[in-house]
C-alpha cells in the first residue's frame, strides 16, 4: 500500500501543494486530474523521491520513504516514473533500450521479455529501429515499455499518451492498463484526459491550485461536480439556477451536462434560442442562448439557428 501525506510543499515562497492525503492499494489506479500548473507533476516527483518533502511523509507498505536527501540515487527502486521528457537512449535500437533495464544474464529470457513489452505498447515492428528515427508518439511508447521492463510495483505516468495519435491511443490505453491490472502494478497518472480517468481509474484526485477539489471513484466524481471548474474536465457544462427545474425558491446553482437536458413540448422556465449546432457523430451538440447565458444541450436532429426551444431535465437522467 502507498500512503501519501503531504501537508504542504513549496518552491521558495510559493506553495505548490497543500493538504494532499490519500492511500493506494496494490494494483489500484489513481488519476490526478487538473489544469496545467496545478501541481500534478510535482506530486509524482514527490512520490517517486526526486523532491524532498519537509511537511509530510510518504509510506510504502508502512515503511517511510526517505526521499532524495537520504539516498545516493534519487528515485524509489520499486517505482518507475515516465516523465514528459522521455528517459530513452536515442542512438540505440528499441530492443537495446529495453534490454538496458534487464539482467542480461539469460539472453533468451530477456529476448522473450522484450517481445512481451513491445507487444503491450504495439511496437514489435520497430524492435530493431534506432530510437532517434521514431516519431514522438513512438518514443513515448518505448519509454512506457522501458519503465515496465523490471516489473515495478508502482508506475508513475506524467501525461503518458500526450504525443500518441487519437486513433491509436484508446486501444493502447486498454492494453497498458489491463496489463497493469493483470500484474498487480499500482499506477498514478497525471492527466488532462477525463475520458481516460473515467474509464480506467479506481480513484480520481482532482486538483485546483495545488489543493484537492474532489477525491473518489470515477462515478462519484462525475455525479458530484458542483462548479464550472470541476465540470469543465468533462466537456461543455451548464451552471444553472436550481429553481429553473423546480418550484423551490433558491439562488443555488447546479451543474447540468448537455446530455441531461432535452427539448420539452410544453413551455418551461428554460426557454433558449439556438445559436449553432455541432455534429458529434451520434448526436448534435447545440449551443443556445438563455437570457445572457450560453447553454449547451444535445439533440438527435440538427436545429436551425434562431429556433426557440424549451428545455427540461431529461426523464432518463
Amino acid at each position: 500500500m502507498l500512503k501519501v501525506e503531504i501537508d504542504s510543499f513549496s518552491y521558495s515562497e510559493k506553495t505548490i501543494l497543500n493538504d494532499i492525503h490519500f492511500t493506494l492499494k496494490s494494483g489500484e489506479y489513481l488519476s490526478i486530474l487538473g489544469e496545467s500548473g496545478c501541481g500534478k507533476s510535482t506530486l509524482l516527483h514527490l512520490v517517486y523521491g526526486l523532491l524532498h518533502l519537509e511537511n509530510g511523509a510518504i509510506f510504502y507498505n508502512e515503511k517511510k520513504l526517505l526521499g532524495p536527501t537520504k539516498t545516493l540515487i534519487p528515485g524509489e527502486p520499486l517505482m518507475k516514473l515516465v516523465a514528459q521528457e522521455f528517459n530513452i537512449m536515442p542512438f540505440t535500437t528499441v530492443a537495446e533500450n529495453l534490454g538496458s533495464h534487464l539482467s542480461r544474464l539469460d539472453e533468451e529470457k530477456d529476448e522473450k521479455r522484450i517481445d512481451e513489452l513491445l507487444e503491450v505498447v504495439e511496437m514489435k515492428a520497430f524492435k530493431n529501429t534506432v530510437v532517434k528515427n521514431l516519431s514522438g508518439g513512438q518514443k513515448q511508447r518505448v519509454a512506457l515499455a522501458k519503465a515496465l521492463a523490471n516489473e515495478p510495483e508502482v508506475l508513475l505516468l506524467d501525461e503518458p499518451f500526450s504525443n500518441i495519435d487519437v486513433f491509436r491511443k484508446n486501444k493502447l490505453q486498454r492494453k497498458i492498463f489491463n496489463y497493469l491490472k493483470e500484474n498487480n502494478i499500482s499506477c498514478i497518472t497525471a492527466t488532462h484526459d477525463s475520458g481516460e480517468a473515467l474509464a480506467f481509474s479506481d480513484h480520481i484526485l482532482m486538483l485546483k491550485d495545488g489543493s484537492k477539489e474532489l477525491f473518489g471513484t470515477p462515478e462519484f466524481i462525475y455525479k458530484n461536480v458542483a462548479t464550472e471548474y470541476q465540470a469543465g474536465f468533462f466537456g461543455e457544462a451548464n451552471l444553472l439556477p436550481k429553481n429553473l427545474f423546480s418550484s423551490e425558491e433558491t439562488l443555488e446553482e447546479k451543474v447540468i451536462f448537455p446530455h441531461q437536458l432535452e427539448i420539452s413540448e410544453e413551455k418551461t422556465k428554460l426557454e433558449v434560442i439556438v445559436k449553432k449546432c455541432y455534429f458529434k457523430g451520434t448526436h448534435f451538440l447545440v449551443e443556445a442562448k438563455f437570457k445572457n447565458k450560453t447553454i449547451f444541450f444535445n439533440s438527435s436532429i440538427h436545429l436551425k439557428k434562431g429556433k426557440v426551444c424549451n428545455l427540461r431535465i431529461s426523464e432518463n437522467d
